[in-house]
């Protein structure tokens, strides 16, 4: 087990910026906002022969209502986990009572603790370092985030402070990922913590409130997954804050990363015309997909009657997809979910052998042939797989670019129902050899010309 370092302070004090610096990556969803951050974020860093895991957190506040209550449960859980705390505050504002009273509760922990003093770029960092010190927490390391000054010796000051665990290696993949998709406010974060079984991510009635994606490893069943949930995503004229539209791009992401795609839809609301905006963005990326109807249980019989009428009307286009009516507050039908996923996964990750595609191409056409074009008939030769989640297959053929979309639709669902692949979509890729003659004009010989004379002569004579 890696140890473990927890970012903590007061908002937009720059724990995200650290974060991403850390880990190398930009996971952490950075902005001039306060209270951006709000669920547990996690990454990996690699330092020289130090390995760890460090958690970035929301912002503490000292008069948290609402949804900053339920950040604040985020940060102490991300504390009881922690072998140490960096505990950041802000060079440029000074020191606040805020941060007097965050280190007075972090002196209660008994866990080791550096004081990060953040964002020295262009201060004299002796010049505010009179005020940190009556937080008697030691002597304040002071770095720039944004910039990486500091960051190594920060890194090599805090070496001593870790436990001595021996890390573990990276070997064997890292299971199925799953994405948590959906319109805001539509219970992704509850689903998310249902089946983990832990309040591991921010729960509030308020749309917007999960804003970053946050990728959760876990094991069930002796099998490995990581759960993304990400933040609900809206029509484009909606979105007005900059953040939001950063919030979506994590959103699409993650689904990218992810190999099955859970979308969320409310029941209760039924299927609106934005739910089949968004699947039209999974169904580009080629992601299996459930289709989660939540609330399901809270329906009468009409209800359930007109939301299954709402699915075949408005969502034809992902029929292939997996529905399963759940209710992610109380967990009925979650536990089903886990199985799904599985049998998905296998669906979209299928190897196909040359001689059964090109075997089940050739009993397509036999059933429904190829249209004409150009008084020439269309021809498919054989199949073989391009690639998989999801699976490709290419077919080779004659006039294959005049192939029409419903004969290529309906090559994909034969394929997909004697495949027996389930809550996968399947794309196919068409291929056509290059006429070597194609531009070229036919060089007629001194015969062939005499011969086009005399047919010339003898029509004209025909005409008179």
């Amino acid at each position: 087990m890696l140890p473990v370092i927890a970012l903590v302070g007061r908002p937009n004090v720059g724990k995200s910026t650290l974060f991403n610096y850390l880990t190398r990556t930009r996971e952490a969803l950075v902005a001039d906002y306060p209270g951006l951050t709000r669920d547990r974020q996690y990454g990996r860093v690699r330092y020289g022969d130090m390995a760890c895991l460090v958690v970035d957190t929301g912002g503490i506040a000292d008069d948290a209502e609402g949804i900053d209550s339920f950040s604040g449960k985020q940060v102490r859980i991300a504390l009881e986990e922690a072998d140490v705390v960096f505990f950041l505050v802000d060079a440029r504002e000074g020191l606040s009572a805020s941060d007097e009273v965050i280190a007075k509760d972090l002196r209660k922990l008994g866990k080791p603790i550096v004081l990060v003093v953040n964002k020295i770029d262009g201060i004299d960092a002796h010049t505010v370092a009179a005020d940190f010190h009556a937080l008697a927490l030691g002597e304040p390391v002071y770095i720039a985030a944004a910039h990486g000054r500091g960051v190594a010796d920060l890194l090599a000051g805090s070496r001593h402070l870790l436990p001595s665990v021996q890390e573990e290696p990276e070997a064997g993949p890292k299971g199925i990922s799953i994405a948590v998709v959906g319109r805001p406010n539509v219970g992704k974060s509850t689903l998310v913590n249902r089946l983990l079984g832990e309040e591991r991510v921010v729960v509030f009635d308020e749309p917007g409130t999960t804003r970053d994606s946050i990728y959760i490893p876990f094991e069930r069943g002796g099998k490995r997954f990581t759960l993304i949930d990400t933040a609900g995503m809206r029509r484009r004229a909606r979105i007005a804050e900059t953040i939001e539209k950063f919030s979506v791009i994590k959103s699409l992401q993650a689904i990218e990363k992810s190999n099955v795609v859970i979308y969320l839809i409310d029941a209760s609301e039924g299927v609106t015309d934005q739910d089949a905006h968004l699947l039209g963005l999974v169904l580009e990326t080629g992601k299996a997909l459930i289709i989660g109807l939540n609330k399901w249980d809270g329906l009468s019989v009409e209800q359930k009657e007109m939301v299954r009428r709402q699915l075949d009307l408005k969502l034809s286009f992902v029929d292939f997809a997996e529905k399963h009516p759940i209710s992610a507050l109380h967990g009925s039908g979650v536990g089903k979910l886990f199985d799904v996923v599985h049998s998905l996964y296998q669906a979209a990750m299928v190897d196909l052998s040359t001689p059964l595609l090109t075997r089940l191409l050739k009993e397509a056409t036999d059933a429904h042939q190829p249209p004409m074009v150009n008084n020439r008939r269309i021809k498919l030769k054989y199949a073989h797989q391009g690639g998989r989640n999801p699976p490709v297959v290419v077919i080779h053929g004659i006039q294959t670019d005049a192939l029409p979309n419903a004969y290529k639709r309906f090559l994909m669902n034969y394929l997909r129902e004697r495949l027996q692949l389930k809550g996968t979509p399947i794309r196919l890729e068409f291929r056509s050899p290059a006429n070597p003659f194609q531009g070229q004009k036919n060089k007629l010989s001194d015969r062939q010309l005499e011969k086009r004379k005399r047919l010339v002569r003898h029509r004209k004579s025909e005409k008179k």
